[in-house]
């Protein structure tokens, strides 16, 4: 797996920023558009702050979630209202490029099977993404896809519930989905992260983040995530 290691958190952003707008750069030239999907965190709003400086071609991008905490509408603890502020508010894309979780309905899974119809209708059937950001948590979990949750066994769908994790239940794109991305793109920062990410990079299959595909993903990471891991 390819890691790239770099002096900061905002560093890594920058880079990420400059990888995903190479991205649409290719995807829109070859197919008329860019499929985006992206995790929550820190980092990543301030990577997606970052691509207003980039040369992208945005009549062509369109951008979903990989997960999302059931949470009102402006909550501070849903990934969408970080996500708006981000890309709407710097960059020229319109509302309508960004793809909601519906985790507001009163039918959660019902919603999450909409919300796979709804990527089919935008990125083909079955739904592939040009690129899937996702970020690495301190127990190994990426996207929603927790440590001894149902969700992790769950084949048939693009999109699924969790359980009750820290505090809510999530929406999350499951493995298969994550999975046939032609691109991965890993964002991974703090020093609470250099174990999951020595077994990330050993491709610990234990750990959910373990069960993600690696010969089309790259790996950016801080000093601090790194810590005395050997990439080579």
């Amino acid at each position: 797996m390819e890691i790239n290691i770099l002096a900061s958190a905002e560093a890594v952003a920058r880079e990420g920023a400059a990888i995903i707008a190479a991205e649409a750069r290719a995807a829109v030239a070859a197919r008329g558009h860019f499929m985006l999907a992206v995790s929550g965190g820190h980092a990543p709003w301030v990577m997606l702050r970052d691509l207003a400086d980039e040369d992208i071609p945005w009549k062509g991008v369109h951008v979903a979630q990989v997960d999302e905490r059931v949470a009102p509408a402006g909550h501070p603890d849903r990934n969408l209202t970080h996500l708006r502020e981000s890309l709407l508010e710097y960059a020229p894309l319109r509302a309508e490029q960004i793809y909601a979780m519906p985790v507001e309905a009163s039918d959660l899974e019902a919603a999450a099977w909409r919300y796979a119809q709804t990527l089919r209708g935008i990125a083909g059937s079955p739904p592939v993404f040009d690129l899937v950001h996702l970020g690495l948590g301190p127990d190994g979990h990426t996207a929603s896809l927790v440590p001894e949750d149902p969700v992790l066994d769950v084949t048939d769908a693009d999109v699924a519930m969790t359980g009750v994790y820290q505090g809510r239940r999530r929406m999350t794109l499951t493995y298969p989905i994550i999975n046939r991305a032609r691109r991965i793109l890993w964002l991974v920062t703090g020093s609470d992260k250099v174990g999951m990410l020595t077994r990330l990079r050993d491709g610990d299959s234990s750990i959910p983040a373990g069960r993600i595909v690696r010969d089309n993903a790259c790996v950016i990471a801080d000093r601090a995530a790194v810590g005395q891991l050997k990439t080579n």
